[in-house]
């Protein structure tokens, strides 16, 4: 088992839609997506947005693009068109996410090493 931030096992992109946050992670390999399934949580995901979110996170599966997707309630402190955040649309929460490290065994991390063609 190795410690690795999210952003080496995954792509992330994050938007609005009023004051919830939506943050997908489209995972590097069917394996790691198999893994993130496993261990990225949205128990986890809020843990890691403790004191920036302040609803509920739900999570989504999206299996046939080896995705997950979070959505962020009452992360946008109204969301766009009444808040004086910097980030009212979110737009930073994927690079947030990206940030938090979890444990992933090695035949995980194998599996993101170039394959030959």
């Amino acid at each position: 088992m190795t410690r690795v931030p999210l952003v080496r096992l995954a792509h992330a992109r994050s938007g609005d839609k009023g004051d919830t946050a939506n943050v997908g992670v489209i995972a590097l390999s069917p394996e790691v997506y198999a893994f993130l399934k496993r261990e990225l949580t949205a128990e986890r995901v809020a843990t890691h947005f403790q004191g920036m979110v302040h609803g509920e996170v739900e999570r989504f599966e999206l299996d046939n693009l080896e995705a997950l997707n979070f959505l962020l309630h009452g992360a946008l402190d109204g969301g766009g068109t009444t808040s004086l955040m910097t980030d009212a649309q979110g737009k930073v929460y994927s690079t947030a996410l990206l940030r938090m490290t979890l444990e992933v065994p090695d035949a995980v991390l194998a599996s993101l090493a170039p394959r030959p063609a």
